[in-house]
Formats: C-alpha cells, sequence, structure tokens
C-alpha cells in the first residue's frame, strides 16, 4: 500500500526519470520498466500514478512547461520593453532549461508532436505563450507587423538553438545562444520600417 504523502515526490521522481531517461535515449521510445526503475519504484506503481507512458510523457512535457512559465512569470515580473525581452530570453536559456537532458527531451517531444494529439497541442500552447510575451514586450517597441515577425524570429531561434544544442552543432553554453538572439533582436530593432 502507497505511504501518505509519498505520491508527489513519486510522481516527480518518475517524471525526472523519464526525463533522464529521454535524454539518454534520445527518442521517446523508452518504457515505462525502464522509467520505473530510475525512479526507484515498480512498474505497476508507475502505472498507478500515470496509468500509461504516454500519459507520463504527456505529464513530463507539462511539467517542463510548468517549469519554464513559472520561471518566465517571475522574470518578467515588473519589466517592460528591452528589460522583458532580455528576460524571456535569458530565461529560455536559464541553467533550469539548456541543460542537456531538457534539451534533448524538448527535442523529443518536438519530434513525438507530429503523430501524438496531446503532445502537438502542448507545444502549441508553449509556442503561443512565448509569442504573446515577446508581443507584449516588442510592441512599444516597433510596429505591431514589424513586433510579429521579430516574435516569430525569436521563438525560431530558440527552438533552433535548441535542436542545434541537442545535436552538438550548435552553441554549447547560454550565453553563446543569448548573443545570438539579442544580435538578431537589436538588428531588428535598428531596421528602418518597411526595409525589407
Amino acid at each position: 500500500m502507497p505511504k501518505i504523502g509519498m505520491e508527489p515526490l513519486r510522481r516527480e521522481a518518475l517524471i525526472n526519470a523519464a526525463i533522464s531517461a529521454i535524454a539518454e535515449k534520445g527518442t521517446l521510445a523508452v518504457t515505462m520498466a525502464d522509467i520505473a526503475k530510475r525512479a526507484d519504484v515498480s512498474s505497476a506503481l508507475a502505472h498507478h500514478y500515470f496509468g500509461s507512458k504516454e500519459d507520463l510523457l504527456a505529464a513530463t512535457m507539462r511539467h517542463i512547461l510548468s517549469e519554464l512559465g513559472a520561471d518566465a512569470r517571475m522574470a518578467v515580473s515588473g519589466k517592460s520593453g528591452m528589460a522583458r525581452l532580455s528576460a524571456l530570453i535569458h530565461v529560455n536559456f536559464s541553467p533550469k532549461q539548456f541543460q542537456p537532458e531538457t534539451v534533448a527531451a524538448w527535442l523529443a517531444f518536438y519530434v513525438e508532436a507530429q503523430r501524438a494529439p496531446a503532445l502537438r497541442r502542448l507545444l502549441r500552447v508553449y509556442t503561443r505563450r512565448l509569442h504573446t510575451n515577446l508581443l507584449v514586450a516588442l510592441e512599444p517597441l516597433m510596429s505591431r507587423l514589424q513586433a510579429e515577425r521579430t516574435a516569430r524570429g525569436i521563438g525560431a531561434l530558440i527552438d533552433g538553438l535548441y535542436i542545434r544544442h541537442a545535436l552538438a552543432e550548435g552553441p554549447s553554453d547560454a550565453d553563446t545562444a543569448i548573443a545570438l538572439v539579442e544580435d538578431y533582436l537589436s538588428l531588428q530593432l535598428s531596421r528602418k520600417e518597411g526595409a525589407r
């Protein structure tokens, strides 16, 4: 019989074990038994808490998104304009987010979202949230059209830098990734309106 009060701890351990297993395999093709073993719980208990591997993987993605969302809210609190933009860029490359295990999990989730509607929905929530946060900061600095384009560009750069980091072909440190995104932002801010 499960110990009272252990469920949240075991759920978190299973989510962390899922991130670790995904990072090691480089794919979501991990078994519930592998994940349970890493979390030091039985497969039966893992199924009890999450039902299926798909449910655990969706919970893992929600966990990553929830942490990123909470970190972003804290980072932008009371900030606007350039300070808000800088905070959003930095939080996406924070040590918690830009570590190899989390980056590998993001990459695996992007791939799996092509066939799993639940994961696709979660990724759409993330994309919309990032885009909206960027727009709020960009609109006081440029036209709506330019803000839309710049927000899309920053989002694409963040996603692309994660992919390159996962493939060990891009910047291996957050400072370099942040500098690349901030260079793009500076270029967009210096562009004359209407120039292509």
